[in-house]
């Protein structure tokens, strides 16, 4: 890869990849760089005997250094015994930054070899690394990933969980294959959202669904009052079989989406304004009325607006007996739809993936970013004082 070619793929990398995780990525690697100093320095693996070492290591030393993705907390390792260790790696830092993110986003994005990785490396900034401190530092990425998907979460209960999904190319067995990518999000007890699970599958079927939300009940998901999607029949088996009792809410925005679509173009103004006026009632049954009504005006014109209608608009109602500043929050999966653009455009930069991990891998670092940034929200995404969660103080249709 030329510097060109170099400079142009990092602006497009850090266009679409940033955040805590890429920073951590880039302090990884930077950490094993200098371990792997220190051992040619040394002459001697940590704990091995040789007649070639020359010193002995003596603990590390907490410095700063300053990146385009922020600053990083490093710990430079000591010596002792022998000539002063150091690292050739701050020396050369100005040259080698840009070759250095270029090499994580191809190792942990791109999906990659780590041969080709040590290349770039190599080539770019003259670091002389292994092959296996390449998969190191990778295996590293993935532990925190993983340790992510399985976290245990029994020590609170979820009124709301809210899934989609959506697909990415992904090369497999020399074809391209559209990989589905199944995402759950839920709220907390004391109105909190949170990234649950996400899981790359062939298709978005009910079985992938089943097994999905099967090892969120393993994790310790409870008390689920509601769950949130599109019409997707798979969604809908899976909550049934996994969630029994919890309430199932079609999404608004899909449904007005899809009715808006059977009309003609003078039409979808005036099908929408009655739509909305329809369910601007607290009374759930006087929404039903008015629902009828818009159907039977549009039946003769356009029949299959009007089934949709009487088949579907009660499925939209289920959290319409929550107070109405709440409700605006959950009739919908607009949450959902703002992670479905945001995966989509950052995995846009790598176009097809070269395997499923590289693209369960990207996912999920994106998911991973949105969850701490919910983390660090002050707000509530919902005051849940100000919701009645019990059943007799809930008008459900």
């Amino acid at each position: 890869m030329t510097k060109h070619k170099c400079d142009g793929y990092l602006d497009e990398i850090q266009g679409q990849v940033d955040g805590d995780l890429f920073r951590e990525m880039l302090r990884l690697m930077a950490q094993q760089v200098m371990e792997e100093e220190l051992t040619r320095h040394l002459g001697a693996q940590r704990h091995e005997r040789t007649q070639q070492r020359t010193g002995h290591r003596n603990g590390y030393k907490a410095r700063g250094l300053n990146t385009r993705v922020g600053a990083l907390e490093l710990q430079i390792p000591q010596a002792r015994g022998t000539e002063p260790y150091s690292p050739l790696f701050f020396a050369k830092w100005q040259r080698s930054e840009r070759a250095l993110l270029v090499a994580c986003a191809e190792m942990y994005f791109m999906g990659v070899s780590t041969r080709k990785v040590k290349d770039v490396l190599e080539k770019m900034s003259g670091f002389e690394v292994s092959a296996s401190t390449v998969s190191c530092v990778a295996q590293e990425l993935d532990e925190r990933l993983a340790e992510f998907r399985q976290r245990r979460l029994d020590e609170q209960e979820w009124p709301f969980l809210m899934m989609d999904a959506c697909y990415i190319k992904v090369r497999r067995k020399g074809r391209v294959a559209n990989q589905a990518v199944l995402v759950v999000a839920g709220i907390t007890d004391d109105g909190r959202r949170e990234i649950l699970t996400w899981r790359t599958a062939d298709a978005e079927s009910e079985d992938s669904w089943t097994e999905v939300l099967r090892e969120l009940r393993q994790r310790g998901v409870r008390g689920v009052r509601w769950i949130v999607s599109d019409g997707h029949e798979g969604i809908q088996a899976a909550a049934r079989s996994q969630f029994t009792g919890a309430c199932w809410q079609r999404c608004w925005t899909h449904f007005m989406r899809n009715a808006l679509a059977k009309v003609g173009h003078k039409h979808k103004n005036a099908l929408a304004k009655e739509l909305v006026a329809a369910r601007k009632f607290e009374d759930v049954k006087i929404c039903l009325i008015e629902a009828e009504r818009v159907a039977a005006r549009w039946e003769t014109q356009y029949p299959r607006v009007a089934k949709q209608i009487r088949d579907q608009f009660e499925e939209t109602m289920s959290t319409h007996g929550l107070p109405k500043t709440q409700r605006r929050r959950v009739y919908t999966t607009n949450l959902m739809e703002r992670l479905m653009r945001e995966i989509k455009r950052r995995t846009r930069v790598v176009g097809i993936f070269p395997n499923e991990a590289s693209c369960d891998r990207l996912v999920g670092a994106q998911l991973l970013e949105r969850h701490e940034s919910w983390q660090c929200e002050r707000a509530r995404y919902l005051s849940m004082e100000q919701l009645a969660l019990d059943d007799d103080e809930i008008k459900v249709a």
